[in-house]
C-alpha cells in the first residue's frame, strides 16, 4: 500500500508499505479522508524539532474500520471514525489526573511515530472516535483541529459575554474564534495579512485588526469599552505576538499559548503580577473530540469554510510541497482517498 513518506527535510514522497498487521487492543482503518497541518509542513521544511526522520506523516484523519476485535467501545467493522493522535502512556503524572495531552511520554502521530497519510492503519482502539455514518469526509478529519481551538478555549476558560482576543488568522485561529462565537463569546482576530481577516468576517468575526497597520491597545480599548479583552489566545507562534498577549489582555485576564514559538520570548513577568495573570499553555487536546465530532456534524460550526483545496491522495507529497511554498494562499487541504 502507499504512504506519504518524509525521508527528511525537503524530501518528501508516495512510497511503499506493508499492509499493518493486526494486534489486540488496535483497529486497522481504511484512512477515508486526511488533511495537511502545520505541523506536517513543520516537519516537511524541517523546522519541527519534536519530528525525526525518517518519518510517515498524517495526523487529521478519518476512515472506516475493516479489522477489530471485541472492545468497551462497541466499534465494530464499517464504523466510521476519527483518529486521536496523541498516543499516551496511561502511566505518568498528567496521565493520571487526565490530562493525557500532556503525557511525560506521549507519542503523537507523525511526529514521534509514523502517521496515518496511508491506506490503510493500526490504531488503538481507545483513541478510535465513532462519527455518523453520514458525516461527510471532507470535514471530518477537521474533528482534530477543532480539538485543540477547544482545548485553547477551555484552558481560557472563556465565558459567554467575555471578549476573547486570537493571535494569528491560519486555521487554529480561525477555529478558535469560531468556537468562541459558539460559546457566546465575542472574539477580536489579529494577523498582519488583510486577507486572512476579510475572510475571518465573512465566517461572522466581527472585530479584526491588522497589527502591522493599526494601534492594537486603543482599538482592543474601544472594542471593549476599555476594560481589556478578558482573555488573550496566542495561536501564532510569533515571539513578537506572545510578549504583545500582556499588553492587550485585562487586568485579572487569562492568557493562553497554544502557538509554537521557534525560540524563547522574554517575558514581561512584572506584569503577571500586576494584573495578576493567568497564564497557561496549550497543547494538544484530551477529552474533547466528542464535542468536536458534535459541532461539526450539527453544522453549528463551518469547517469547511477553511478548506482552501482538495487533491487526491497520490498529489498530497506535492501539496505539503506547495503550502510549504505558499502558506498565505492555504489554510486547509485535503485529500479523499
Amino acid at each position: 500500500m502507499k504512504a506519504v513518506y518524509l525521508e527528511g527535510p525537503k524530501n518528501i514522497k508516495l512510497t511503499d508499505i506493508s499492509y499493518p498487521v493486526f494486534q489486540d487492543g488496535n483497529g486497522i482503518i481504511k484512512i477515508k479522508a486526511v488533511s495537511i497541518c502545520g505541523s506536517d509542513v513543520g516537519a516537511y521544511r524541517g523546522h519541527n524539532v519534536l519530528v525525526t526522520y525518517p518519518r510517515i506523516l498524517g495526523h487529521e484523519i478519518a476512515g472506516e474500520i475493516v479489522e477489530i476485535g471485541p472492545n468497551t467501545k462497541n466499534l465494530k467493522p464499517g464504523d466510521s471514525v476519527v483518529l486521536d493522535p496523541y498516543v499516551y502512556c496511561g502511566t505518568c503524572y498528567p496521565c493520571s489526573i487526565g490530562r493525557t495531552n500532556c503525557c511525560e511520554n506521549i507519542e503523537v502521530l507523525g511526529v514521534h511515530r509514523d502517521g496515518a497519510m496511508t491506506e490503510y492503519f493500526s490504531h488503538p482502539v481507545h483513541l478510535l472516535h465513532k462519527i455518523p455514518s453520514d458525516m461527510p469526509w471532507n470535514l471530518s478529519p477537521l474533528a482534530e483541529p477543532t480539538t485543540i481551538a477547544l482545548h485553547s478555549i477551555h484552558r481560557a476558560a472563556v465565558k459567554a459575554g467575555e471578549f476573547v482576543t486570537v493571535i494569528g488568522a491560519g486555521p487554529i485561529g480561525l477555529l478558535i474564534s469560531l468556537v468562541a462565537l459558539q460559546y457566546h463569546a465575542t472574539p477580536i482576530l489579529i494577523d498582519i495579512l488583510d486577507a486572512r481577516l476579510r475572510y475571518a468576517k465573512k465566517l461572522g468575526v466581527e472585530h479584526t485588526i491588522n497589527s502591522s497597520t493599526e494601534e492594537v491597545v486603543p482599538t482592543l480599548r474601544k472594542i471593549t469599552g476599555g476594560s481589556l479583552p478578558q482573555a488573550v489566545i496566542e495561536a501564532s507562534g510569533a515571539n513578537q505576538a506572545i510578549r504583545a498577549c500582556f499588553d492587550y489582555v485585562s487586568y485579572a485576564g487569562r492568557v493562553v499559548f497554544t502557538g509554537w514559538p521557534k525560540s524563547d520570548t522574554e517575558l514581561p513577568t512584572a506584569v503577571f503580577t500586576k494584573k495578576e495573570l493567568d497564564v497557561r499553555g496549550s497543547r494538544n487536546s484530551a477529552g474533547e473530540f466528542q464535542e468536536a465530532i458534535d459541532l461539526i456534524y450539527s453544522g453549528k460550526l463551518d469547517v469547511g469554510s477553511i478548506i482552501s483545496k482538495s487533491v487526491s491522495f497520490t498529489d498530497l507529497p506535492q501539496a505539503v510541497v506547495d503550502q510549504s511554498d505558499n502558506p498565505e494562499k492555504y489554510l486547509k487541504i485535503i485529500s479523499l482517498l
